[in-house]
């Protein structure tokens, strides 16, 4: 799913995942891990977790980025969780046969898990844009004619920052 947002100029996208087989604390536990990281440090950290609920919410995460790649054409690196949450859902009741012809009631309890992430990159860009055009409304009261202001980029022209 797709939300846009007119506030912030965010685009959100969203994944929702209904009727999960596991307790809301067990959810929450992974999901605060998470929560405010980027895409691709998300995976890493799902990856490595020793957690059986990182699996499933592994799957959202693929899920919100397959959503946000294929309807709205957007960079899976500039994906930040924005929104994680863990609701309870609805608990699964079963008997299971015991001695003596007994039946002894199981409760599987479950969860719903919602994963937004929000594309930083059209923001950044917005941020730019409104940063130059307010330089270039500013008029310069007192200009000295012997300060230099110069951007050097380390990464371009050698300096220390080279070695790798």
């Amino acid at each position: 799913m797709i939300k846009k947002t007119k506030k912030n100029g965010y685009t959100e996208v969203y994944a929702l995942g209904q009727h999960i087989c596991m307790s809301t604390h067990k959810a929450r536990r992974i999901i605060d891990q998470i929560r405010g990281r980027s895409y691709e440090e998300t995976l890493m950290i799902l990856e490595l977790m020793p957690y059986r609920a990182c699996y499933p919410i592994l799957k959202l995460v693929y899920s919100v980025a397959a959503n946000a790649s294929h309807n709205m054409g957007l960079n899976e690196t500039n994906l930040v969780i924005s929104k994680a949450e863990v609701n309870k859902s609805i608990t699964v009741k079963k008997l299971k046969p015991r001695a003596q012809g007994r039946s002894y009631p199981i409760k599987r309890p479950t969860c719903y898990i919602t994963i937004v992430f929000k594309d930083i990159s059209l923001n950044e860009e917005e941020c730019k844009r409104s940063e130059y055009s307010i330089l270039c409304l500013k008029k310069p009261r007192c200009i000295n004619k012997y300060t230099d202001i110069t951007c050097y980029n380390m990464d371009n022209n050698g300096g220390v920052w080279d070695k790798k």
